[in-house]
């Protein structure tokens, strides 16, 4: 990656698949995100960079890895590969994180007592579950250009999560029927489930 594709990048802002951090405070707080990447669509971290989206480069590239190393060698099951690569514009050091969409989801966070949670990515956060539905498929265009789902994907393209009755009063169905909608879409790809805490909520899975 040179300077014009990391600016390219950083002018995109936090979304899904991206998200800046000015450095790594702890390696337990990053391994959400990274697991969150692995579990929904993969993504990108880029340390150095504030909130902002301005430049500020680590003071130091090995202690960053270190955490990062920590976070997916330790904290993460199973262990999650990734990749990262330095760019040093003006002199800061910027590391790019990249994390592909994981074959072996789900990955879990485990906290010092041993507890697992499942993280999945919604807009540009990181969301606890308790179930990630594993699907091959993928929404096809034409689900994707059906009235329901063009509703549903304006929806969500303004607001973080759906849930059944939201949904139901959306298109004008019942809370049942809606239900069992979003359960479908969520497992021909298109929806992430958060079920954690109730109620149930829906959140947009396919990048744009």
């Amino acid at each position: 990656m040179d300077r014009s594709q990391l600016d390219e990048l950083i002018a995109q802002g936090e979304h899904t698949r991206l998200e800046f951090k000015r450095q790594l405070s702890a390696a337990s707080r990053i391994a959400r995100t990274l697991a969150a990447f692995a579990n929904t669509s993969g993504g990108i971290l880029l340390i150095g960079i504030a909130d902002d989206g301005k430049i500020k480069g680590v003071s130091s590239e090995f202690k960053e890895v270190e955490k990062l190393e920590d976070a997916t060698d330790r904290l993460i099951q199973p262990a999650l590969s990734v990749s990262y690569e330095r760019l040093s514009p003006d002199g800061r050091i910027v590391l790019i994180i990249t994390v592909p969409e994981s074959t072996e989801k789900p990955h879990y966070l485990v906290d010092d007592s041993g507890k697992r949670t499942i993280y999945v990515r919604a807009k540009d956060k990181s969301i606890p579950t308790n179930n990630l539905i594993i699907t091959a498929d993928t929404a096809n265009r034409e689900l994707l250009k059906s009235p329901m789902a063009r509703t549903l994907i304006q929806y969500l393209r303004k607001n973080d999560f759906i849930t059944a009755d939201r949904f139901a009063k959306l298109i004008n169905i019942s809370a049942y029927r809606a239900g069992k909608l979003l359960r479908q879409l969520a497992e021909r790809g298109l929806l992430l489930l958060i079920d954690k805490p109730r109620p149930v909520r829906y959140a947009l899975k396919l990048s744009e």
